[in-house]
């Protein structure tokens, strides 16, 4: 079944389908329904990239109460590295690339635009990740941190992979090849080569991989192109100055 995209209030989300316990809840944001202006058109969550901070706050607002989400989300400063860091340690932002929670109604959130989002949860509902993976977060391992940091068995845990960037327009350098191998020879089978001779990455692949080696089996979506699908999402890779979706994820009380 493909994933459910939902439109309230002229605010367009993505739900995600896969077999979470009812206590859980996750969304991925679309671009459309906000308030801000080209180049960040329009539903711009990223108040880290030259938007107007009024509409960034609105924007924020606005999902809040058209996808009733239960708290303010716990909004991170990405870095691109590995960190876990539990929600109730987020005051006012921290630097980190994961954030997980088990409690109700504490919203994990990733923010992206062509990097890939990540949500987790257990089968039993009592724990929660969102992890932000570009390339080289991934590489360095950002999810098996998460998984980690829930101290589950990782056969209890399933996975979500949000819109990214797809192999198609994902052109990345020979280092960044040979850096993913040299952690798992597997690796090679998420690069192909295009007619000029250019390694295609495909980051969804490298995430299963991942995933996979961790001991989570059931993993989904992983179905989007945040670069070709311009229509309804942000790519830093194709416009460079743009807004970002968020992914959340959350126990419901």
């Amino acid at each position: 079944m493909p994933d459910r995209i939902v439109r309230h209030d002229e605010i367009d989300w993505i739900e995600p389908d896969w077999p979470v316990p009812a206590s859980i809840r996750a969304i991925s944001t679309m671009r459309h329904g906000g308030v801000s202006a080209a180049p960040w058109a329009s539903l711009n969550l990223g108040d880290h990239v030259g938007d107007d901070s009024q509409h960034v706050a609105h924007n924020r607002a606005e999902l809040i109460r058209a996808a009733e989400i239960p708290a303010e989300p716990h909004w991170l400063r990405q870095v691109h590295g590995c960190d876990v860091v539990e929600t109730q340690q987020v005051q006012g932002g921290c630097d980190a690339d994961a954030a997980c929670s088990f409690q109700s109604n504490e919203v994990c959130v990733v923010m992206t635009a062509d990097c890939l989002p990540v949500l987790i949860c257990d089968r039993s509902g009592t724990m929660v990740a969102a992890a932000h993976a570009g390339w080289r977060g991934l590489c360095d391992g950002v999810l098996e941190a998460a998984i980690a940091k829930l101290d589950s068995p990782a056969e209890n845990l399933m996975a979500w992979l949000g819109p990214a960037i797809s192999q198609q327009a994902f052109e990345v350098g020979e280092e960044v090849r040979d850096a993913f191998i040299a952690r798992d020879s597997s690796a090679q089978e998420a690069f192909i080569q295009n007619q000029q001779g250019r390694w295609m990455a495909d980051i969804y692949q490298l995430a299963r991989q991942r995933l996979e080696s961790a001991g989570v089996a059931d993993i989904y979506g992983g179905n989007y192109c945040t670069f070709t699908e311009e229509s309804d999402f942000f790519s830093y890779r194709r416009d460079g100055i743009t807004g970002r979706m968020a992914s959340m994820i959350w126990i419901e009380s």
